[in-house]
């Protein structure tokens, strides 16, 4: 049925801008940005049947299509659940705050905190996702300023910029290039052929930043942070994990999310043995271990509790959303349209600067919903520029929105701007180095 010219394809589109309209406004309303895409998500369906059931058709094709769709949401659900649970666990053994506490040893200077920052969250976020990544390091950077804002802000966006560039070249550094992997566009191994693109995203903005950096370093601080018992198993299951979710897609055909709930079960059993018996030696060092009440006992289900559920349900309101509008027909409508005038290539780089300024998730599901036929080099370029589009702006990714809220004072939207030409230059870069990378595919 064509829906597109008909009261549901217009009620949709309305919807549908109106959800987004109060995510943008998301910090000035205080409304969390899953609220109103899950309830517009739903209604945007509700209508779909009302219409369906009004002309006597569909004969359950939308109820097949939903099913469709949440196989494929939950897939990726439960994919980052466990992904956040164990971010949730290494944090709660001190893990990234003995790295913290590493570098305000060291009493480097801020030039050489900065290329630090910027290089440990590169490598990080293709790990632990660059929303992850950019928090923890933009926190350390912070510790350290001594309040100078000329530090600050540069080396804010730097990590930004690192974080989202380290997420674009892995399949768990970013929900994009996770949907991508998901769905079969990119396999695992071919990930690689984005490192030297995303490497040279991130290095020329960084380049010329850090001739901006004040000379000097900061205050030594004194901080001592020892990691919790468990801590380096629960790092090397963590790497288990991944490799078991990787091997589930990779040589066995099945849902990588089967691997990660695996990967799960390894930090349950491994939980309950420190809650058992590991944190017996810790409590004798603290000298509590005839009063075990002393000390918060380790909990599992607390990690999962803590997991920012906020993500996860706009992540299910947006996909449900979008899966409407592919439904009603307006995802081949505009995809065929844009692609067609205006190729493959520059319709990719203009999805990558269109992301920093509509999140990249609900586009790159558009994208993977358009039926495109493009080429293996083009769904590259395509994960690249969605990944690493976001940088432009601070509100252009989810690394960024989340950095805002670490220093209002100093880190805003304008602050961020008067770097958007040097990020645009390493953008522009990036998308030349894929071409040389993928020329011969």
């Amino acid at each position: 049925m064509n829906m597109l010219n008909s009261w549901v394809g217009y009620s949709v589109l309305i919807l549908f801008i109106i959800a987004y309209a109060l995510i943008v406004f998301e910090e000035k309303l205080h409304l969390k940005k899953s609220k109103p895409i899950v309830l517009v998500g739903c209604l945007m369906w509700m209508l779909i049947g009302i219409y369906e059931m009004k002309h006597g058709a569909g004969h359950g094709e939308a109820h097949d299509f939903v099913e469709h769709l949440i196989a494929e949401i939950g897939g990726l659900f439960f994919f980052l659940l466990v992904a956040m649970t164990y971010i949730n666990t290494l944090s709660s053994l001190n893990v990234f705050q003995a790295l913290r506490a590493w570098l305000l040893s060291k009493g480097l200077g801020f030039r050489s905190l900065f290329w630090a920052t910027g290089i440990i969250t590169f490598f990080l976020s293709p790990l632990a996702d660059n929303l992850t990544s950019a928090l923890l390091m933009s926190t350390v950077a912070l510790a350290v300023s001594d309040g100078n804002k000329k530090f600050i802000i540069p080396a804010f966006v730097n990590i930004i910029v690192a974080a989202n560039a380290g997420g674009a070249w892995s399949p768990f550094g970013d929900i994009t290039t996770l949907m991508v992997w998901t769905a079969g566009k990119v396999d695992t191994l071919t990930f690689s052929y984005l490192m030297i693109p995303s490497v040279v995203n991130w290095i020329i903005p960084a380049l010329i930043m850090s001739f901006f950096i004040p000379k000097g370093k900061p205050a030594p601080k004194e901080e001592i942070i020892a990691m919790k018992p468990g801590a380096k198993r629960t790092m090397f299951l963590f790497v288990l994990t991944i490799a078991t979710g990787v091997s589930f897609h990779q040589f066995l055909h099945l849902p990588p999310f089967l691997g990660m709930m695996c990967g799960l079960g390894y930090l349950m059993f491994i939980s309950y043995y420190m809650e058992k018996w590991g944190e017996k030696r810790f409590l004798k060092k603290l000298g509590l271990e005839r009063d075990r009440r002393k000390v918060s006992r380790y909990d599992f289900y607390k990690q999962v509790e803590q997991v920012e559920f906020d993500t996860l349900l706009f992540f299910f309101g947006v996909l449900t959303a979008v899966g409407a509008l592919s439904y009603v027909g307006f995802l081949t409508f505009v995809g065929g349209g844009v692609y067609s005038f205006m190729g493959d290539t520059y319709a990719n780089v203009a999805i990558g600067i269109l992301s920093a300024i509509v999140d990249n998730i609900p586009i790159m599901y558009a994208v993977l919903n358009m039926d495109l036929g493009m080429g293996l080099d083009q769904w590259l370029l395509v994960t690249l520029t969605c990944g690493v589009g976001g940088s432009l702006l601070s509100i252009g990714s989810a690394a960024g929105v989340a950095v805002m809220g670490i220093n209002r004072e100093n880190y805003t939207f304008i602050s961020h701007l008067k770097w958007a030409p040097v990020i645009a230059l390493g953008y522009a870069a990036s998308i030349f180095t894929w071409w040389l990378v993928t020329m011969g595919m």
